[in-house]
């Protein structure tokens, strides 16, 4: 069965966006990106709310820029080929390799997780993940740990009042900077 996975760059006390809006702090040097890009090409689709899909929308028309490097390039490439399902109550339309999702969240990774196929299925943004962590139904969490403390904001893990306990499946350090931890959830 298809896992799902919640993946995303998040400061060390714990929080994907800043309480100012920002992630500027997230840009990622070219060790983290090149694995991100091998992460993406494991993906069979990413499931994303409103914002995050608002946000991503740069990388389906940037293959026109000139100015970019290899690694864009080839990021755009994969990101622009992957299927995305985006849920919101407010677009009536999406671009690129995307589709409005037809039903719930529960539904849709129902019927996905029953496709053919390893490849994972990502989810993206915070309040699509809680809504997913709410129902039990992500797999594994993959956080890129950040060496900075942005004291509030939009927080990676969900507030809950469950608990989640959590097998540490994987550990990584890039550059001496950056710390990539892969837990999965213990069913």
């Amino acid at each position: 069965m298809r896992s799902v996975t919640y993946a995303m760059n998040v400061s060390l006390d714990g929080y994907i966006v800043g309480p100012d809006g920002t992630f500027d702090w997230t840009a990622p040097d070219e060790e983290v990106f090149r694995f991100w890009i091998d992460e993406t090409r494991k993906l069979g689709v990413h499931l994303l709310g409103r914002r995050l899909y608002e946000t991503m929308l740069y990388w389906e028309t940037v293959d026109q820029d000139s100015s970019l490097d290899d690694s864009d390039r080839e990021w755009t490439a994969l990101w622009t080929r992957l299927p995305k399902v985006v849920f919101s109550t407010t677009l009536s339309a999406v671009q690129g390799n995307a589709r409005l999702a037809s039903g719930g969240l529960a539904e849709e990774i129902e019927r996905l997780r029953a496709e053919p196929g390893e490849d994972d299925i990502a989810i993206g943004g915070a309040t699509l993940a809680a809504e997913a962590a709410a129902l039990d139904l992500i797999d594994e969490y993959r956080a890129m740990v950040y060496p900075v403390l942005v004291g509030g904001g939009v927080p990676f893990f969900p507030r809950g009042e469950r608990r989640v306990d959590l097998e540490l499946v994987e550990t990584r350090t890039f550059n001496s900077k950056f710390v990539y931890l892969r837990h999965r959830v213990a069913r």
